[in-house]
């Protein structure tokens, strides 16, 4: 294994490199996976302006738009990582109004949020036309090792001492879920790309050895 230094920008460029050289007539999938401590959302949103240059079209999904209803979500409590880890995010609602639809074989016609946490009520945000080759860049934690189905995935890897350092004060209770995560799931074993994040001035890829 080969760990390279890179500027953001310079990630950001070779990134939208390899997804945009990927099948120019059809849609594809991305998750880009990691803690709030490494803002996935950061390098999605930093990604859609170089794809469309590229000539891909770039719709921004958050999984914070995605969550389950709080009767749900907290039925166990506020700070239960437990239910952070397996009962937060809607993943049937993920799949069902993004991933299927967005699949090269599906019908384009996507729903970008689907719950809106804040009111606790679905987003009644109006369905989208994916063209048909879009790439839809699908941002949160906890996104990998669940059956998703996506057609490239970054994961975004953050040591336990980093992420307890950058993990603020009322989200430290999330912490055992993404040990959890990392122990069980171990995202940075097949992720398509890893990218350490222990600095968020600089990145690192994580390149196999060969």
């Amino acid at each position: 294994m080969r760990v390279r230094p890179v500027s953001f920008p310079a990630l950001v460029d070779d990134l939208a490199d390899r997804l945009a050289s990927r099948e120019s007539d059809t849609r594809v999938r991305v998750a880009i996976d990691g803690a709030d401590a490494a803002d996935p959302a950061r390098l999605a949103d930093a990604l859609v302006d170089p794809l469309r240059v590229r000539g891909r079209p770039a719709v921004r999904i958050d999984t914070r738009d995605f969550l389950r209803p709080a009767s749900l979500r907290l039925e166990f409590g506020r700070t239960n990582p437990d239910s952070f880890y397996a009962g937060w995010f809607d993943e049937a609602g993920l799949i069902r109004e993004v991933l299927v639809p967005a699949a090269p074989d599906g019908s384009g016609r996507i729903l970008p949020r689907l719950w809106d946490a804040g009111v606790d009520r679905a987003a009644r945000e109006p369905y989208t036309e994916l063209p048909s080759n879009a790439i839809v860049l699908v941002s949160g934690p906890l996104l990998l090792g669940s059956g998703l189905p996506f057609d490239f995935t970054v994961h975004l890897e953050v040591s336990a001492a980093a992420l307890a350092r950058r993990t603020g004060a009322d989200q430290q209770w999330t912490l055992p879920a993404y040990w959890r995560y990392s122990a069980e799931v171990a995202p940075q074993t097949f992720a398509d790309l890893v990218i350490r994040l222990d600095d968020p001035r600089r990145p690192a890829v994580v390149e196999p050895a060969w």
